[in-house]
């Protein structure tokens, strides 16, 4: 199941977020304006876990978090085992933050 799936930054609710068959997998965060983002929690359907899609989403986020130009905190442990299997994506991670 690698669909390409569009990430959508869903402002308003503090989340990125797919849309798959009526399910919304999703990564909460938290901006401030000094620009850094806080990853705090990442969910993904039941129905879709195991299947690749929490960590397609969060290499969409973190894509999108580094083209925005943003210091990425993750307080998310998802997050933070995706850039420990992923350790070049630790160039986003804002400094002093140890992954």
């Amino acid at each position: 199941m690698k669909e390409n799936y569009e990430l959508i930054d869903n402002e308003e609710r503090h989340q990125y977020e797919f849309h798959i068959e009526g399910y919304v997998p999703r990564i909460e965060y938290i901006k401030n304006k000094n620009g850094e983002i806080y990853l705090t929690h990442t969910e993904v359907p039941v129905e879709f876990e195991g299947k690749g899609i929490g960590s397609l989403l969060v290499e969409k986020v973190l894509s999108d978090i580094e083209k925005k130009g943003l210091r990425l905190v993750p307080l998310c442990p998802f997050v933070t085992g995706y850039i420990q299997k992923h350790p070049d994506w630790k160039r986003i991670v804002m400094r002093g933050i140890y992954v």
